[in-house]
């Protein structure tokens, strides 16, 4: 049957449209069913409660209870499945559900297409929500035998948030679900081409996987122009034992480009370099260590055709270890402080959908608009890259967040699209703050400031700078220090030397590891010596967190009594405690003499000593150069402003490319 709502013209009208799939409906593959509740939901839907006080929808957290959860043995393909007698299953989920508003935001399309073929008997309920992350049901049909239901849906109602889907509900005997659609008007516009890049740095394991997966999609690869590996390691995937295998059911579209280690940054502009020089339309950046959601890239494609103009398309990043944890909707750039933040305050870092799903949070209701997506998977126009150039050469952090800001700044919007996403390595897991990749977060985090940066010596961000020095020092942590020292020095060199030291940094900072014990790792707390406690806590209250009102005195107190104090004899041959890195707070760790303190991915620890000499030289170091920095704040502006469009060129990359380029393998 074809029904069609009000304002969508006549049946007849509708059928004289050309139309074509924007997303299908999938269900999770069979290595991956811990992913079930991202793709079908057999809970209840509460919806969300809407205080009309504050004017903001209050989550309802609803954890569905095991005998609720789909039964992955109704599963029949990636694309069909049986609904049992009785049960009621909805396709309100993250990857089946369809996102309403961000198709009424950034494309031209006014109403959406739902078909839904079924055999047997049952219902089929199409429901929407608003911004306020509230349920509403559209319309429902009753169904029996086989059976295609259509249904024409606006989108005017979409313009602040929104979701469509459906629900199957069987009757007397179990329905069954062939297959399910969101089409879209054709605009006239056919899909374009993606030169798919990964760059890697010693993971092949991970890229042969991605690359199996991208093999066994035929109609996937139809939509690649190329898939090229930039490999920066030493451990080469061309090496790996079946890699034979992998690479012929590419379709001879495979290509391995061995450089030397020119951090992500490096490799990622190598992949836009290529797909430019290629005839690609789009390149679509991937991190090594993923797992791809397949769906994904044939959504991107898709909507970043129907965008009103050329757009930076983003997949999300769940957690590859907890694969129901959504990392974020979306993010921006806080411009007074500098530093990633959220879009809406009601958003949730490291959600999981499978405690509270989509349709039981209020605030995934509400479209984000972002100013970057996360290099783990982006696709990117070419166009825009033969205007904008490709990325800074800063090795990595920050650098995808520098060219989302320089995008945005041209006029082409960067869209965190729900629907399509990769399993990546959780932040949680890691803590890169501290340690070798602390210089490149300082100095990347200034040149970005000093380009964007809309306010004069970039809001507090130097201040809030020279805090984290302190913060590192009195926490014992002089490795972090002195690379962050060596950043600071970077950014006053200016912008002309960032091609040049590309990738001698890396090799000089984790030379210095020798220098420095709380850089020197162990595998077991045991190879350390065994604590000493001399003196027990005050009144035995332990540590406590300083105030926010009395942080600024305290930290002042605590410089001072760190550079006054004599370090104990026993802690320099003894630590004073074993700390877990949960606990390894600068207010805690500014207490002690020495600790053992793990690292983050809990596979090693390290030895923290105090040195009053290491807190004195490097806090006044530090405070000097930041000093430097903030008085030639304009005249760094004015030399990184200009100097960008020439450092991210096609022509300077390439010259850079061709001294670093090991070897080439097209397979």
């Amino acid at each position: 049957m074809t029904e069609t709502l009000t304002g969508q013209g006549t049946a007849e009208e509708a059928a004289d449209k050309q139309f074509r799939v924007l997303q299908r409906v999938i269900l999770p593959v069979a290595s991956q069913l811990d992913t079930t509740p991202l793709y079908v939901d057999a809970g209840a839907a509460m919806g969300a409660r809407y205080d009309t006080m504050n004017g903001r929808a209050a989550q309802q957290q609803v954890v569905m209870a095991a005998s609720e959860e789909a039964n992955a043995q109704d599963f029949l393909s990636r694309t069909s499945l049986v609904v049992r007698s009785g049960d009621r299953l909805s396709f309100g989920t993250y990857f089946n559900a369809f996102p309403a508003s961000y198709w009424r935001r950034w494309t031209s399309l006014t109403s959406v297409r739902l078909e839904v073929r079924t055999t047997g008997p049952g219902t089929i309920i199409v429901s929407k929500s608003n911004a306020r992350g509230a349920l509403q049901r559209v319309t429902s049909e009753s169904v029996t035998g086989e059976n295609t239901f259509t249904v024409d849906l606006p989108l005017a109602p979409f313009g602040d948030g929104g979701w469509y889907w459906f629900d199957l509900v069987a009757g007397g005997s179990k329905l069954k679900l062939l297959g399910a659609n969101w089409l879209g008007e054709h605009n006239g516009r056919e899909l374009g081409s993606a030169t798919l890049q990964i760059t890697t740095m010693n993971k092949p394991d991970f890229c042969l996987t991605n690359l199996r997966m991208l093999g066994s999609n035929p109609e996937l690869l139809e939509h690649l122009q190329e898939i090229l590996i930039v490999d920066q390691g030493t451990k080469k995937v061309q090496d790996e034992d079946d890699f034979e295998e992998v690479a012929d059911a590419l379709a001879g579209k495979l290509r391995i480009i061995n450089q030397s280690n020119l951090g992500g940054s490096g490799g990622f502009s190598r992949g836009m370099f290529e797909a430019v020089h290629n005839g690609s339309d789009y390149v679509l950046l991937c991190d090594d260590d993923i797992v791809i959601e397949p769906e994904s890239v044939v959504r991107l494609l898709t909507f970043a055709t129907h965008c009103t103009k050329p757009t930076l398309v983003g997949g999300h990043m769940f957690d590859l270890y907890n694969r129901t944890s959504l990392h974020t909707l979306g993010e921006n750039v806080n411009p007074w402080r500098w530093q990633p933040g959220k879009p809406i305050e009601e958003q949730v870092t490291g959600h999981d959908l499978a405690a509270s799903t989509l349709r039981n949070t209020a605030w995934m209701h509400r479209r984000v608009d972002v100013d970057y997506n996360g290099w783990w998977m982006e696709l990117i126009p070419t166009q825009v890259i033969r205007e904008i150039g490709l990325a800074l050469p800063i090795f990595i952090k920050w650098d995808d967040v520098e060219y989302g800001l320089r995008a945005k700044a041209a006029g082409y919007p960067t869209v965190s699209f729900p629907g399509a996403a990769v399993w990546h390595i959780s932040w949680g897991d890691k803590d890169d703050l501290v340690g070798w990749q602390a210089y490149f977060h300082e100095r990347n985090r200034l040149i970005t400031a000093l380009i964007h940066s809309p306010y004069e010596r970039g809001g507090r961000l130097v201040r809030e700078s020279n805090y984290m020095d302190v913060k590192h020092l009195i926490s014992m942590q002089y490795y972090t220090e002195a690379g962050r020292i060596m950043a600071l020095h970077d950014v006053l060199a200016g912008p002309d030397q960032l091609h040049a030291i590309q990738p001698q940094r890396i090799k000089e900072i984790r030379a210095m590891t020798s220098d420095f014990s709380d850089a020197q790792f162990s595998p077991r707390v045991d190879d350390f010596p065994a604590p000493l406690v001399t003196k027990p806590p005050r009144r035995g209250q332990g540590f406590q967190q300083p105030s926010v009102a009395g942080l600024v005195p305290w930290a002042a107190k605590t410089v001072l009594r760190q550079l006054a104090r004599p370090v104990k004899e026993e802690s320099k041959e003894r630590p004073q405690a074993v700390i877990a890195h949960l606990d390894n707070k600068w207010w805690r760790m500014s207490q002690y003499d020495s600790a053992v303190v793990s690292n983050a991915e809990g596979t090693a620890a390290s030895w923290y000593k105090r040195d009053p000499r290491q807190l004195r030289a490097k806090l006044v170091e530090a405070t000097r150069l930041h000093g430097q920095i903030l008085a030639d704040w304009k005249r760094l502006r004015a030399a990184y402003r200009a100097a960008a469009p020439r450092i991210t060129s096609l022509e300077a990359w390439g010259e850079t490319f061709a001294r670093h380029t090991d070897s080439e393998l097209t397979r």
